[in-house]
């Protein structure tokens, strides 16, 4: 076990020191809005009765990659199989790349590989919460449609 901040973790992740599923991704890149636990206890305890939302990433199967789709996303269904019975995954023959280019309305965990993942949002958090920086394991950059 080694304490890391969110910032050193993500670099680890991105050197392949360690490695941690794209959930933990996000909300690593989440935690970097913070620069203090103080910071961060405040902001829980200033939004802790706001509310939150149930959502379950929906995987979109890319030419070249996968894309974890989130709420608010362009490309989110409007019926998300949130008990994973339906075992939904979308496909297309499109790479991330091009993707990319054509939306306009990102929430989405870009995955190129294991150790390859990107965030990408531009939609508002709902309940007062706080969009994750959006961090990126390669040097591609799609944030010029930001």
């Amino acid at each position: 076990f080694q304490w890391s901040s969110p910032p050193e973790a993500i670099e680890r992740f991105k050197s392949q020191e360690i490695w941690f599923p794209p959930p933990q991704f996000y909300e690593f890149c989440r935690l970097c809005n913070f620069s203090s636990l103080r910071e961060l206890q405040q902001f829980s305890s200033a939004r802790t009765l706001e509310g939150c939302e149930r959502w379950m990433p929906v995987m979109l199967s890319a030419a070249d990659g996968f894309i974890q789709l989130l709420p608010g996303d362009e490309l989110y269904p409007e019926d998300p199989d949130y008990t994973g019975e339906k075992k939904m995954i979308m496909s297309t023959d499109k790479k991330v790349e091009d993707l990319m280019k054509e939306g306009g309305i990102f929430h989405r965990i870009v995955i190129k590989n294991m150790n390859n993942l990107a965030v990408y949002v531009n939609i508002q958090a709902k309940y007062k919460h706080i969009n994750p920086l959006m961090i990126k394991c390669d040097d591609s950059d799609y944030n010029s449609r930001l």
